[in-house]
């Protein structure tokens, strides 16, 4: 099998990943992921989709992250992962998708109104 490639995206994160046969490595930038997601639980949510299909050791993974934060680059990383998985095989959709996986989460930052501090905070009124 050549590299499946799937784009995951979160927030301002975008991972570019490569699905390709082999013993289980993921790499993220050039560095394993264990040493570039530091907390366990991120880890641990990058490796949902291939622990959930018993695929952890069957496939390597090299991605190009950039943009966001860790947890959004780790949730763009998980939906990476899973849309790879499907094109691997279309059977996997189903189980991903009942746990939650498929579906893209839209919310981004919304935009600074002029003459407001924030986007929809106001400036402190005062009736004197």
């Amino acid at each position: 099998m050549e590299a499946i490639n799937a784009i995951g995206r979160r927030k301002a994160a975008v991972a570019r990943v490569y699905l390709s046969d082999g013993k289980g490595k993921i790499t993220v930038n050039g560095r394993d992921y264990k040493e570039y997601f530091g907390a366990e639980t991120l880890q641990y949510v990058i490796t949902q989709p291939l622990v959930l299909l018993n695929v952890a050791e069957k496939y390597d993974v090299v991605v190009n992250l950039e943009g966001g934060g860790v947890k959004g680059q780790a949730e763009a990383l998980r939906l990476g992962i899973t849309r790879a998985l499907v094109k691997v095989d279309e059977e996997n959709k189903k189980i991903l998708r009942t746990n939650g996986f498929i579906t893209r989460d839209p919310r981004e930052v919304e935009r600074k109104k002029p003459g407001r501090p924030k986007a929809r905070k106001r400036f402190q009124f005062s009736k004197r």
